[in-house]
């Protein structure tokens, strides 16, 4: 983080921001409008913007993505319509992660504590067979450990420990969910 008595600088680099120009514009005339089967489309886009995308991922046209090139993202991971991936630090959603409509996956945050309230970001991870159910909102530094689902509506601040349910606001636990067979 910055010290903001000293610096006074925007919170990202002049490429970044000119990257994300070029991203936004990408996204709006060829992304967000493609045909929702198109998923092979829209992972190739995304790898151009150094993105690292797996097979089978179905990531659908109205999904909001901040920086493209902060993307992990697994084999056979669905993100549905109106999820915002707010990518300013790296996403990582591991193998057949599902995230659904218009969840919020934020890796950015301030440092409220300091003059200025400096931007910083940690990086969220969502893990093998996890499932963030619609309108749930992810925070910074999160990992949903492998098998857990955050229920509808949720807004989780703390990691969730491995195949277990959290719901509500703040996250609580609710129970334990059995492994896949």
């Amino acid at each position: 983080m910055h010290n903001q008595d000293t610096y006074t600088g925007a919170s990202f680099s002049l490429k970044n921001r000119i990257s994300r120009v070029i991203w936004n514009t990408t996204y709006l005339f060829l992304f967000k409008y493609s045909p929702r089967p198109f998923h092979s489309w829209r992972s190739f886009l995304l790898k151009l913007f150094g993105a690292k995308i797996g097979k089978g991922v179905h990531i659908y046209p109205k999904v909001k993505i901040w920086a493209p090139w902060n993307l992990v993202i697994h084999d056979e991971v669905g993100v549905a319509d109106g999820v915002d991936l707010y990518s300013q630090g790296k996403i990582t959603l591991e193998h057949r992660a599902i995230i659904s409509q218009r969840s919020y996956i934020c890796t950015g945050t301030h440092d409220f504590n300091q003059k200025g309230h400096p931007l910083y970001t940690q990086d969220i991870c969502i893990g093998r067979n996890a499932w963030v159910a619609a309108e749930a909102f992810i925070g910074p530094g999160v990992t949903v450990n492998e098998g857990a689902v955050v229920g509808a509506r949720a807004a989780v601040f703390k990691d969730v420990p491995s195949w277990t349910v959290v719901g509500g606001n703040p996250a609580k636990f609710i129970k334990n969910r059995q492994t896949l067979n």
